[in-house]
C-alpha cells in the first residue's frame, strides 16, 4: 500500500466510490491574484517578503464554494503570482467537473500535470478540502482526524538592528504573546547581539525560537549556536543551505540548541532523506512547500513514526491559508510548535471567519470546512484571471 493510501481518510477513500453528484463535481474554478501591503519591510537572510498571492475559488454544481490559497516565494518554492497563475489555469483543467471527495486522485492527477508549483497546488488542494468538509457538515480538522482544539503560535520579528529588533520583541510581548521568533542568518556577531538585546528586552519567561534561513555555513553555524547557549534558545531553524543534508547533520550534531529542517525538507521524500541521515531534531512543516493539506499529513506521519517533533509554518498568507495550516495542526499529535503569524503583518485583514488568535493562542474554526471567507468589498477588488 502506498503512502497516500495508508494515510487518506477512511470516509474519503469511501466517497470517491459513490456516483457524484451535481454537490460533489466542480462546476467552476477562480484564480484571484492579490497584494497586500506591508506595515514594516519584512527581511530575513534569503531577502524581502512580499504578500503577493492567489485566491482560489472553486465552485460545485449546486452552487457551494471552497476557498483556497497559494502564498509563492520564489527563493523557497520556485514560484511567483505569475508562475502560479499561468499553471493555476492549466490545474483547473485537473480540477473542473471532478468530485470532490477524488482529493486523493486529484492530487496524484496535480502533480502529474506539475511536478513543482507546490504551493497553486495547495491552493486548490484546500479548496477541495474546504468543500469536503462542508457537505460532509464537518471541520476538516475534524475529517483529518481531531487532537486538539487550540494551541499557541509564535510572533516573528524581523531582521532589523538589535535596538529596532528589542523593541519590536517587546511590542509582541505586550500584546500578549510568550514566544518570539528571531529572524537571524546574517554574521555570527550581529546575530548574537540581536538575541542578546531581545533577550534583555522581554526577559527569561518569554520562550526564544530562531530562524536563519539558510544563512550561515558549517562553521559560521556552530560558532553563532555555541554563543546563543546563554540566551535559553528553543530550537534554530535551517542553519545552513537546504541542499547540504551533511552541514546540517553536523550542526545538528555539535549543537547543544536543537535544530529544526525547515527548506530543506518540501515533500515526504525529503522528510525520511531527514529522517534517514539524521540531519536534524525537528521539522517545519509548510503547505506551501509541501502541495497541500495530504502531504503535509504525510509528512508528519513519517516524523512521528520516527519519533520527532514538528512544526507548522507559514510564508506570507493571509488567515485563509494559515487557518488551513490549523486545522492541520490540529489534527496531528507531533505537531507541537506553530509559527502562523504572517497575517498580524498586513495592513489588512481580507477573511471573514478562519482562526482567531488572543495572546498568542489560536483557536480552530469548529464551523464545517476551513470555516474561512474572502470579505466580499476585498473580493471585488480583484480582477480574476
Amino acid at each position: 500500500m502506498g503512502l497516500a493510501a495508508a494515510y487518506t481518510p477512511g470516509w474519503l477513500s469511501a466517497q470517491v466510490k459513490a456516483e457524484p453528484t451535481r454537490e460533489h463535481r466542480i462546476a467552476g474554478v477562480e484564480l484571484f491574484p492579490y497584494a497586500l501591503e506591508s506595515k514594516q519591510v519584512t527581511r530575513i537572510a534569503l531577502g524581502k517578503v512580499a504578500a503577493e498571492g492567489v485566491f482560489v475559488r472553486l465552485r460545485t454544481g449546486e452552487g457551494l464554494v471552497g476557498w483556497g490559497e497559494a502564498s509563492p516565494y520564489a527563493p523557497i518554492t520556485g514560484e511567483m503570482q505569475a508562475s502560479c497563475l499561468a499553471i493555476g489555469k492549466r490545474l483547473a483543467q485537473v480540477v473542473q467537473g471532478r468530485d470532490v471527495f477524488d482529493l486523493a486522485r486529484i492530487v496524484a492527477d496535480m502533480d502529474a500535470v506539475a511536478a513543482a508549483n507546490p504551493s497553486i497546488k495547495a491552493a486548490l488542494e484546500m479548496a477541495l478540502w474546504d468543500l469536503c468538509g462542508k457537505l460532509a457538515r464537518q471541520p476538516v480538522c475534524y475529517l483529518l482526524g481531531r487532537y486538539r482544539d487550540s494551541f499557541e503560535t509564535d510572533r516573528t520579528v524581523y531582521l532589523d538592528e538589535p535596538p529596532a529588533m528589542a523593541d519590536k520583541a517587546k511590542e509582541i510581548v505586550r500584546e500578549g504573546y510568550k514566544v518570539v521568533k528571531v529572524k537571524v542568518g546574517q554574521s555570527p556577531e550581529l546575530d548574537v547581539a540581536r538575541v542578546r538585546a531581545i533577550r534583555t528586552a522581554i526577559g527569561e519567561k518569554v520562550r526564544i525560537r530562531i530562524d536563519a534561513n539558510q544563512g550561515w555555513t558549517r562553521d559560521t553555524a556552530l560558532k553563532a549556536l555555541w554563543s546563543l547557549e546563554e540566551f535559553d534558545v528553543e530550537f534554530c531553524e535551517q542553519p545552513v543551505a537546504s541542499s547540504d543534508w551533511e552541514g546540517l547533520r553536523q550542526v545538528s550534531e555539535h549543537s547543544r540548541i536543537p535544530i529544526m529542517a525547515d527548506e530543506s525538507v518540501h515533500g515526504p521524500s525529503d522528510a525520511i532523506e531527514c529522517v534517514r541521515r539524521g540531519a536534524a531534531n525537528l521539522i517545519n512543516i509548510k503547505l506551501m512547500k509541501s502541495g497541500g493539506i495530504l502531504k503535509s499529513m504525510h509528512i508528519a506521519a513519517i516524523a512521528e513514526a520516527a519519533h520527532m517533533q514538528c512544526m507548522l509554518g507559514s510564508m506570507v498568507e493571509t488567515r485563509l491559508a494559515l487557518t488551513a495550516a490549523a486545522h492541520v495542526v490540529a489534527a496531528q499529535k507531533c505537531v507541537v510548535y506553530a509559527d502562523l503569524d504572517t497575517f498580524t503583518e498586513h495592513k489588512i485583514d481580507p477573511v471573514v471567519g478562519g482562526m482567531q488568535v488572543k495572546d498568542g493562542l489560536v483557536t480552530v474554526p469548529q464551523t464545517p470546512g476551513l470555516g474561512v471567507d474572502v470579505e466580499a468589498d476585498f473580493l471585488k477588488t480583484l480582477k480574476p484571471a
